[in-house]
């Protein structure tokens, strides 16, 4: 039986450490060549279980295993995200120099709720911040803090919303009036959860419809709100998405800042994905209007080469990134109600033992500057371009919407009337995951079923969109017959 003293051996680590290092490597290399035939190895989770359960017992029945097969058997059952021919979720293949910060800050092991268990880690979360913050166009009063992706960062926004807008104070007395928000009728459903978590209920979210570019219809917001205050609600804000998640578009930010100002409500951005366009000068016009905003939210995770998860809050005005979750913890500070110290991190999250997700981030930055960001974001946004380019001259295919970000949503189409065409682009989506050759995801948007790819990958070229568009077409035909 290995003891506490060999399982923490500095050398052991180093010679684990370089063999792994060396599979990844050659992973690595057969990914982004393409090298690797599929994308993804599809199997059902019973089969997985069993496959995963074997191997355990395995290693478990004696000691002196190999740790670089382990990983390799985890590793063959995973997503290849540097694959060029990875198009579905919104998630960025990460860089290996991020990687390696993940490894650094998994090893160090600091929580960083307050300053004196994790000081590297809170000044590089606040050089993130300080940093973003600028970039979206925010003065030097803006603050924030990065937290557990952006569902959790929505809801603690929208906590904000609750707090500087809402008659009542319900972090002290509890629930008070009736109240809500508004947000476009195509936006992340996490919104529609925050406003639930908080106990808005069915009627404290206020669907505003969208147009044909799946924006939302700013137009539509001053009816919306004259008829929720005569329900008597109260509402305190608007969410704006930057960029919606079915369809990559972005609603009109300036409109909705000019509305929120009219009736002095809370402006949100939820820029989980798409408020990293503020990095790239060719297509930050997209985002224009983002530093009007209360507060933003951004995933690096998703166009900017982070390992997951890695979300940054950040308030145009920074006292309300500390005034969410004033409470009393004498073990860690001394006074619940002094004036607010950033470096506290835990005066300002949900997290009290909070990762340094920060190193991930300022390690990119520090080697290669905020320009691999406009350099990744440019990249995916034209290719994005490319592909519906592609798309539109194919007579069998079509088109959502023009794409505004790196999401492209389309479906294979046939002159046949007795074909179910929803029907079919979901068979077509499941027989080419389950090749494993490509990997893309489906959307229902109005009851439409569209298969929807997201462009993560710089090394995705015209060759593989091509390939794509060949391979459903001929799936497709396989299955009409």
């Amino acid at each position: 039986m290995t003891s506490i003293e060999e399982a923490y051996c500095p050398e052991a680590f180093r010679r684990q450490g370089h063999a792994i290092v060396e599979m990844l490597a050659d992973r690595l290399s057969q990914s982004i060549s393409g090298k690797q035939a599929q994308v993804v190895e599809l199997t059902d989770p019973a089969t997985a279980m069993s496959e995963i359960h074997d191997l355990f017992s395995r290693f478990t029945a004696s000691d002196g295993n190999d740790l670089t097969e382990l990983f390799s058997s985890i590793y063959s059952r995973s997503i290849r995200l540097h694959h060029p021919r990875y198009l579905g979720h919104q998630i960025s293949p990460p860089l290996p120099v991020s990687a390696l910060a993940s490894l650094m800050s998994d090893l160090l092991n600091n929580g960083m709720g307050v300053f004196e268990m994790g000081i590297g880690g809170t000044v590089a979360e606040r050089f993130v911040i300080k940093s973003l913050a600028k970039k979206i166009g925010f003065g030097e009063h803006a603050d924030g803090f990065l937290t557990s992706g952006g569902t959790l960062g929505n809801l603690t926004a929208l906590l904000a919303a609750r707090r500087a807008k809402a008659q009542n104070d319900v972090w002290k007395n509890g629930s008070g009036n009736r109240l809500a928000l508004m947000v476009s009728d195509q936006a992340h459903y996490c919104i529609d959860k925050a406003a639930r978590v908080m106990g808005w209920g069915d009627e404290g979210i206020l669907l505003i419809p969208s147009g044909n570019s799946f924006s939302m219809d700013v137009t539509a917001l001053e009816g919306k709100f004259a008829a929720a205050r005569a329900k008597g609600l109260e509402v305190i804000a608007v969410v704006g998405s930057a960029c919606s998640t079915a369809t990559g578009s972005f609603d009109d930010l300036g409109a909705i800042s000019a509305f929120c100002q009219s009736h002095d409500l809370w402006f949100h951005v939820d820029g989980a994905h798409g408020a990293a366009t503020v990095y790239s000068s060719e297509f930050r016009d997209r985002v224009e209007g983002i530093h009007l905003a209360d507060s933003v939210t951004m995933d690096f995770h998703k166009l900017l080469m982070t390992p997951a998860l890695a979300t940054a809050v950040v308030f145009r005005e920074g006292r309300f990134a500390a005034q969410n979750f004033a409470q009393k913890a004498d073990y860690l500070w001394k006074d619940a109600h002094q004036e607010d110290e950033w470096h506290d991190l835990a005066r300002r999250t949900f997290e009290c033992t909070k990762s340094m997700v920060s190193l991930k981030v300022f390690t990119i930055l520090a080697m290669y500057g905020e320009a691999i960001f406009e350099q990744n974001v440019t990249t995916l946004y034209r290719s994005a371009i490319l592909f519906a380019e592609l798309i539109d001259t194919q007579p069998d295919f079509e088109l959502a919407t023009t794409p505004q970000s790196n999401i492209v949503c389309f479906r294979y189409t046939t002159p046949r009337a007795e074909v179910d065409l929803n029907e079919l682009n979901r068979t077509v989506r499941a027989r080419l995951i389950a090749d494993g050759e490509f990997y893309l995801v489906q959307t229902v948007i109005n009851e439409t079923a569209w298969l929807r790819c997201t462009v993560a990958n710089p090394f995705t070229r015209r060759e593989h969109f091509t390939q794509l568009l060949e391979t459903v077409r001929r799936v497709a035909r396989e299955i009409v017959g």
